[in-house]
C-alpha cells in the first residue's frame, strides 16, 4: 500500500472520531440542561393553592404532606433514615404543675417594690392619711390602674376602720384578700386546648419585640408537658430568623413546623399549618405570627385576613395576646387595638419577672375583660407558666 493510501485511511479514522464525538455531545445538551434548570413549583402538587380571600389567586407556600411531617407515633416511619444525625436528643419539658413558684424568687430578686413597699407601710400599726397617700403612691406607680387603685384603697380603709384592726398581720391579711380580688380568680384561664374532631387552633398575635416567637415555643413545650401533641406554623414570614427559631423550638421537643417561603403569604402558611394538624391528628396547632404595631392599619387588616383564612378550614379556640409586663400602662392601647381586630382571648405577660409592678396583670384585665391565661417567668425554655392568681399575689407580696 503506498503512502497516499496511508493517509486516506487515516484521515477516515480521524473523522469518525470527530463525528462520533459531536454526536455524542448534542445527544448530552438536553440532559445537561434538565439538570440544571431550577425546578419549578407545580400547581396543586408542589404548592397550596390559594386559600386568602381571594381563592382564585395563587400563593406560593411549599405544600406539606402529612407523610412529611412527624407527628405521633400514628404516621409511618420514613424508609429511608436521614444519613444526618439530630443536632440534639429530644427533650422532655417539665411539668407545668409549681412553675409559678418561681414568680416569688425572681420578684424577690427584682426588688418589688409593690410588695415590700405596701407591707413596710401596713407594719408600722398606726395608719394615718400621709400611710394612706403613700400606698395610693406606690399602687400607681405598679401600673395597677386608677380605677383599681381607688377600689382596693376604699376597701381596704373601710375594713381598717370598721373592724378596728391594727395588727399589723391582719392589715396584710385584709391587703392579699382584696388584691385577690382584684386579679378576680374566678376567671375563666383554662386555654382550649381540646377540639371535638379536630385540633384546637390557637393563634398567637402581639407587636414587634414581646416575644411572640419565644412565647409560641414555650407553649409547645407546655402542651407536650401535659401530654398533647402539637404542630407549629410559622406565619410569621417577614423576618428572616423567625421560622429558623421556631424550627429549633419545635426540633428540640418534636413538635413539627410547617412554614413558607421567607416573605411568603402568611395566611396561606397558616392555612396549611391547620390542614397539616387536622390530618396528622394532633391535639394542637400553634400559629406565630408576625410583630406589628398597633397603629399600622395595614398590618393589623392583614392579621385580619389570616384569622378569616384559618376559620376557612378550622375554627379559632384562643387567640392569645403576647403583651411585654415590662411596657407597663402603654401595653393596654396596643392590647385594645389587637382585641377589636381578631377578638382576643387571652393574655400572655411575657417578662413579668423583670418588672417591680406587676399591676399590669389588673389593668389589662380590666381594660379587655379576658384574663392573663400565662406569664412568662424567665428566658429559660420551661419558664412559661399557666396563670394562678393565689399564687401570683403571694409573690407580689413576698408571701
Amino acid at each position: 500500500m503506498d503512502s497516499i493510501s496511508y493517509f486516506l485511511v487515516a484521515a477516515v479514522v480521524v473523522l469518525g472520531f470527530v463525528v462520533g464525538g459531536a454526536i455524542a455531545y448534542v445527544r448530552s445538551r438536553p440532559a445537561r440542561k434538565t439538570a440544571l434548570a431550577p425546578t419549578k413549583p407545580r400547581p396543586g402538587i408542589d404548592y397550596a393553592p390559594g386559600v386568602g380571600d381571594d381563592d382564585t389567586v395563587p400563593r406560593d407556600t411549599p405544600r406539606r404532606l402529612v407523610a412529611d411531617v412527624a407527628v405521633g407515633a400514628s404516621l409511618a416511619e420514613p424508609e429511608v433514615e436521614p444519613a444526618v444525625e439530630a443536632i440534639w436528643e429530644l427533650e422532655i419539658p417539665e411539668p407545668t404543675r409549681g412553675r409559678m413558684h418561681r414568680l416569688r424568687d425572681r420578684l424577690a430578686r427584682s426588688h418589688n417594690t409593690l410588695g415590700k413597699g405596701l407591707l413596710s407601710l401596713l407594719s408600722r400599726g398606726n395608719i394615718d392619711a400621709a400611710t394612706w397617700d403613700k400606698l395610693e403612691e406606690i399602687l400607681l406607680t405598679a401600673d395597677l390602674g386608677v380605677a383599681p387603685t381607688t377600689e382596693l384603697l376604699d376597701r381596704l380603709r373601710t375594713r381598717v376602720h370598721v373592724e378596728g384592726a391594727d395588727d399589723p398581720a391582719v392589715v396584710r391579711a385584709y391587703l392579699r384578700e382584696e388584691l385577690l380580688n382584684l386579679v378576680d380568680p374566678s376567671m375563666d384561664r383554662a386555654l382550649s386546648t381540646s377540639a371535638e374532631g379536630r385540633p384546637a387552633v390557637i393563634l398567637i398575635v402581639g407587636v414587634n419585640g414581646t416575644g411572640k416567637t419565644t412565647t409560641t415555643g414555650k407553649l409547645a413545650r407546655v402542651l407536650i408537658a401535659d401530654d398533647r401533641s402539637v404542630v407549629l406554623g410559622a406565619a410569621d414570614t417577614f423576618r428572616a430568623a423567625a421560622a429558623d427559631q421556631l424550627q429549633t423550638w419545635g426540633d428540640r421537643v418534636g413538635a413539627a413546623v410547617v412554614r413558607g417561603p421567607e416573605g411568603g403569604d402568611p395566611a396561606s402558611v397558616a392555612f396549611e399549618a391547620v390542614s397539616i394538624g387536622a390530618e396528622a391528628e394532633v391535639d394542637v396547632v400553634l400559629i406565630d405570627t408576625a410583630g406589628r404595631l398597633h397603629t399600622k392599619t395595614g398590618l393589623m387588616d392583614e392579621l385580619g385576613k389570616v384569622k378569616r383564612v384559618i376559620e376557612k378550614r378550622s375554627s379559632l379556640d384562643e387567640v392569645l395576646l403576647v403583651l411585654d409586663a415590662t411596657t407597663g400602662q402603654n401595653g393596654l392601647t396596643q392590647a385594645k387595638v389587637f382585641a377589636e381586630v381578631v377578638d382576643v382571648t387571652g393574655i400572655v405577660l411575657s417578662k413579668l419577672d423583670g418588672t417591680a409592678k406587676g399591676g399590669i396583670v389588673v389593668a389589662v384585665q380590666r381594660e379587655l375583660g379576658v384574663p392573663v391565661k400565662l406569664v412568662g417567668l424567665g428566658e429559660g425554655p420551661d419558664d412559661l407558666a399557666p396563670f394562678v392568681p393565689e399564687e401570683f399575689v403571694d409573690a407580689l407580696l413576698g408571701e
